[in-house]
């Protein structure tokens, strides 16, 4: 009894695991109200709402339907890279469908005696401690903001690139551990390190 369940153990773990990013791949994305989905030839989606227009080409291996206001994508075979192609796919269309109709956004607080920043140019400049200020330049389709001086609002309808631009800023002066200085996301725990004791 004992060696036949944990035969049968083992085996409904690795179904488990590798069937993770299948069960994502086969969650249905529901298309809200003002958003539109179209699919081209060559597995190109479009997906238009109030926020803007994104267009994105799929593996063509994938079959993608959108149909009565949601998205599905099926695979053709359980092969494991196929697999992971599925639940990436799903979730980039669904990350299209957010994007559009809702946005991302990653806000940004400056710690620091003297530490500012302002909107110059629909980009950013900072003042971090240097002896010069650091210029953030615009970049297409992101909106960045100011508020009280210290924080920053980065916003946008692709999630991948407004992470980068957030992270882009924040590695102008990454917080350091002692006493926090430096730019950090907003829900960011800076893990704090005890100064050489005299």
């Amino acid at each position: 009894r004992g060696p036949f369940s944990f035969c049968k153990l083992m085996t409904v773990y690795r179904s488990f695991q590798g069937s993770h990013m299948s069960r994502v791949g086969k969650k249905i994305i529901v298309v809200p109200a003002g958003v539109e989905v179209t699919l081209a030839a060559g597995n190109v989606v479009t997906v238009k709402g109030p926020k803007g227009t994104l267009t994105k080409k799929f593996n063509e291996e994938l079959t993608i339907n959108v149909e009565n206001n949601e998205i599905t994508v099926a695979r053709p075979n359980d092969l494991p890279a196929v697999r992971a192609i599925h639940g990436t796919t799903r979730a980039l269309l669904n990350n299209m469908v957010v994007g559009v109709s809702e946005g991302f956004k990653k806000t940004l607080t400056l710690v620091g005696v003297g530490y500012r920043a302002t909107e110059k140019n629909a980009g950013l400049e900072m003042a971090l401690g240097y002896s010069h200020p650091v210029v953030i330049n615009a970049v297409e389709g992101i909106k960045m903001t100011v508020e009280k001086n210290t924080t920053i609002h980065i916003e946008g309808i692709e999630k991948d690139v407004v992470g980068q631009v957030a992270a882009d800023i924040r590695s102008k002066r990454a917080p350091e551990p002692y006493k926090g200085k430096g730019v950090k996301y907003s829900d960011e725990v800076i893990r704090r390190k005890e100064g050489k004791k005299s």
